[in-house]
């Protein structure tokens, strides 16, 4: 076999269970994987990371069901207005951003401040984060942010859900509620990003068709890997999964925004 179908499966597996505790599929730091190590093409790499979150996604959100998590409207509203976003998104990918140097610069500017911002609100906590409903947006902030993030999920590849954690978080919204339902957002709207990719693909000059062997690869390790992560997600201090998660994703925007200098 092929040794990127087992690297991918590892890095799925490894990212997977370090993310899915605070509500992340994984598919925000696996792309810089795919893109540099196991050389997927751009545009491809969009949906083949769509397709990881198809396949890795059930395995945390089967945990945190069954755990009882997904109860409430929050996860409900989230896929609501993520879900037309992520498509439009798609469409944006496909014929306005193909190039893989658009595409990097796009990378580091999300993931750097959003990095350093959850860093910032880790280590000096708002008094939001003091109390567990204050960090909550309204519904109309809500809506807004989720159809902002589904758009910029669509054309990054990770869903929608994957975003809208770090951001959440950073507010003060508990980990404990706020992580099933942006996984749930993520699996929902990631089904339809791969959909939109795969109807748009006959219309597009470039490889905008998923790799699929290393997708399924990379998902597996993702399904096992979000069930560890989620199983293990009471026993994690949460404080330092919030800083684990901002410093990669500061350390992955400043690698890609020095690739765009040089």
């Amino acid at each position: 076999m092929d040794w990127t179908i087992w690297a991918g499966l590892a890095a799925g597996l490894l990212i997977s269970t370090l993310t899915a505790p605070v509500g992340v599929s994984g598919a925000v730091f696996l792309l810089p994987v795919q893109l540099s190590v196991l050389g997927v093409p751009s545009p491809a790499v969009t949906p083949t990371n769509l397709l990881f979150n198809v396949v890795a996604g059930p395995g945390a959100l089967w945990r945190y069901r069954r755990d009882g998590a997904l109860r409430g409207r929050l996860a409900r509203r989230l896929v609501a207005w993520t879900l037309p976003g992520v498509i439009l998104g798609a469409a944006i990918r496909v014929f306005a951003l193909p190039g893989p140097d658009v595409f990097r610069m796009l990378v580091a500017a999300l993931l750097l401040p959003l990095g350093t911002w959850l860093c910032l609100r880790t280590l000096r906590p708002s008094p939001a984060r003091r109390h567990p409903r204050a960090g909550e947006p309204s519904a109309p902030a809500l809506a807004a942010l989720a159809l902002a993030v589904g758009v910029v999920g669509g054309i990054y590849g990770i869903g929608g859900g994957s975003l809208l954690g770090p951001l959440l978080a950073a507010r003060g919204m508990p980990l404990a509620r706020l992580a099933p339902a942006t996984l749930a957002a993520t699996f929902t709207t990631s089904v339809a990003g791969a959909a939109a990719y795969a109807v748009l693909a006959p219309a597009s000059s470039g490889a905008v068709a998923p790799d699929w062997r290393l997708g399924l690869a990379c998902g597996l390790g993702g399904l096992i890997g979000g069930y560890l992560g989620a199983r293990l997600q009471p026993r994690l201090p949460e404080t330092a999964l919030r800083l684990l998660l901002g410093l990669l994703a500061a350390a992955l925007g400043a690698l890609y925004a020095a690739q765009n200098l040089n």
